[in-house]
């Protein structure tokens, strides 16, 4: 069986590995997707903070099931699924709170351990989501967008409310896109002009900011001198993040989606009067992956131009080097096998 490893900083390697042995409790998927993100990306570079190596990539999954037992799921052998790449232990106080995403031993595929770079994987039925009416790309890409449905969910974003978006990559247009969905005004910010075209015509955005350009000023003409009461970081940029805290309204909501290795600095007394509200949103959970399924079924998401990048599986490693240079546009890209 082929598989892919990131065996160190900025290299990869292909490799042979032995099938994998169907038992009891685990389903065997022959893996059809494997999307790549901004952690697949830091983890090349060696930017990631919670990376080793070597260290298989692919957490962003969708394929067939090729075998499977009986199992509560009620899957079956032929079903098209995404998998949850999340590895909870379910006892723990996080676990027991109904926030599995976020355990205290929390393993996530690609990441903590090896992933879905691979032709087949073995897993729990439990993380396997049957993709209905999903086509293998919709399937794939549920994972990334289930990130910004996370993060929506964490702050109580409603119908009407104003949202800005720092970062037009795949997260935080999928941020985007989910608050358009659900009924709110999404303003855009970005450095990159064409991200922030993107995020108009694909995301829905109402208003895009350039990051560069005075920011405070072009918010406060947006929302009449108030600023956005919900602002979604999801650049991984310390000055991004940093900087972050005065575009948010008084009695506002900071929510950071992206992560970066450093520390956090924020002017207090600022953060003391507006009564800021910081929250930091992580993965995602088995409910964030079902709204983005409703989503994509209402077609409230357009996968088919969020994914702007292909490669067959023997062609990654070539392609992977192209998709990190800036002038290649990627939004997000996809392997296929």
């Amino acid at each position: 069986m082929k598989g892919i490893v990131c065996a160190e900083i900025e290299r990869f390697a292909p490799v042979e590995l032995p099938e994998p042995t169907f038992a009891a409790g685990e389903a065997i998927v022959a893996i059809k997707r494997i999307g790549i993100c901004g952690t697949d990306y830091h983890a090349f570079k060696g930017r990631q903070p919670f990376f080793t190596y070597p260290r298989m990539l692919g957490h962003e999954l969708a394929g067939v099931i090729e075998r499977i037992g009986d199992n509560e799921e009620g899957l079956r052998e032929g079903d098209i699924v995404s998998v949850v790449p999340y590895l909870n232990c379910g006892a723990c106080i996080a676990c027991r709170n109904g926030k599995p995403n976020c355990c205290t031993s929390l393993s996530v595929l690609g990441v903590h351990i090896d992933g879905g770079m691979r032709e087949r994987l073995s897993i729990p039925p439990r993380l396997l989501l049957k993709a209905d009416g999903l086509t293998l790309d919709q399937a794939a890409v549920l994972e990334p967008l289930a990130i910004g449905a996370h993060a929506l969910r964490r702050s109580g974003l409603r119908r009407g409310d104003t949202a800005l978006v720092i970062g037009g990559g795949p997260i935080g247009l999928g941020v985007m896109a989910l608050a358009g969905y659900i009924g709110a005004t999404v303003i855009a910010m970005d450095v990159n002009e064409g991200r922030l075209a993107f995020s108009r015509s694909w995301a829905g955005a109402a208003h895009t900011v350039h990051a560069g350009e005075r920011p405070e000023e072009q918010l406060a003409a947006l929302t009449n001198g108030e600023l956005p009461s919900f602002v979604f970081d999801a650049t991984g940029s310390a000055a991004s993040m940093n900087g972050s805290f005065r575009y948010v309204a008084n009695g506002g909501t900071l929510v950071f989606v992206g992560l970066f290795k450093g520390d956090v600095q924020f002017h207090d007394p600022e953060f003391h009067k507006r009564e800021t509200t910081l929250m930091a949103s992580r993965n995602a959970t088995r409910e964030d992956f079902e709204l983005v399924m409703r989503a994509l079924r209402a077609g409230g998401v357009d996968a088919s131009r969020y994914i702007t990048h292909r490669a067959p599986f023997d062609g990654m490693i070539a392609a992977f080097g192209e998709w990190l240079k800036p002038e290649s546009g990627v939004i997000k890209a996809m392997v296929e096998l």
